[in-house]
């Protein structure tokens, strides 16, 4: 449906983080965009940045948070909408409460999700918001990679070590994809081994090592647990932060030091260590093998 001037007539909601439904204080976190009279699912888009929501709230699930993204654009694919709807209002996270619809004219879907998104979800520029660091700089810039590959909503998210461990291991692995039609070593020839499956982590060496040695002490297990219920080869992946940027140079020859050690025990344990810089190839390389 379009309105006089061309635009299209269309109603929007807006989802908040409410960590304290007493006191009532709350942060948007997303958008979820619709076209009136049109059969089209909703767009749905969460914030890529958590700093107002870890400033409301610094023990914030923000993984959590972002597994509910991936999983509302999916049920919007899938289930009938007014359905959906009464469903969102059932079971959305106590923490998480979705708004009234609102009006809404937007030239174009896309025009008007980054609009809303700005008006009522990311922080303004003047905003003094803290800086994105260690692993969450990581992360951030794993995810924007992903994005801007398309394969993003096709990643497991959030791997938990102990499906292939054994209960009680905390470790949960950030993203990873089974290759279609891909086999270990060589990546290419179907008959060359074992399927493989590609997992990458967020290691910040920025605090210290002591991210790295526990990735490299659960890299073994995890190999095997892979293997076992899998049937398939694992490609564990540590994704960390150019030594310049953790000020490990030829200048500070302590931190140079602790940062090597923490990329050379994880590599010793069989971990591939890549930095933010390289994932721009990696996330192509997942369109590729995802044939996206």
């Amino acid at each position: 449906m379009s309105g006089g001037d061309g635009r299209r007539t269309c109603e929007f909601q807006l989802l908040r983080y409410v960590p304290d439904a007493v006191r009532n204080e709350y942060v948007h976190i997303g958008v979820i965009l619709r076209e009136q009279g049109s059969h089209a699912p909703a767009e749905v888009r969460f914030t890529r940045d958590w700093r107002r929501v870890r400033c409301l709230d610094p023990e914030a699930d923000t993984a959590l948070l972002e597994g509910m993204e991936s999983e509302l654009r999916k049920r919007f694919q899938e289930e009938p909408e007014g359905k959906l709807m009464r469903l969102l209002d059932e079971s959305l996270s106590l923490s998480v409460q979705i708004t009234a619809p609102k009006a809404y004219l937007a030239e174009s879907l896309p025009a008007g999700m980054e609009e809303l998104m700005r008006l009522y979800v990311e922080p303004p520029p003047r905003e003094r918001v803290p800086r994105l660091r260690g692993r969450a700089a990581i992360q951030a810039t794993m995810r924007g990679e992903f994005e801007r590959a398309g394969v993003w909503d096709l990643l497991r998210k959030h791997i938990a070590a102990s499906d292939y461990t054994r209960a009680g291991d905390p470790l949960r692995i950030d993203v990873g994809y089974r290759p279609n039609g891909v086999s270990h070593p060589t990546d290419r020839d179907p008959s060359a081994g074992a399927p493989l499956i590609r997992m990458f982590h967020a290691v910040s060496l920025e605090p210290g090592v002591e991210m790295a040695k526990v990735l490299a002490f659960s890299a073994a297990g995890l190999r095997a647990g892979v293997e076992r219920v899998e049937k398939a080869q694992l490609e564990l992946t540590a994704v960390i932060e150019p030594a310049a940027k953790v000020g490990a140079t030829d200048d500070e020859p302590e931190r140079l030091e602790m940062y090597r050690f923490g990329v050379e025990t994880m590599e010793e344990h069989q971990i591939r260590v890549l930095t933010t810089s390289d994932m721009g190839r990696v996330a192509e390389t997942a369109r590729r093998e995802l044939r996206v």
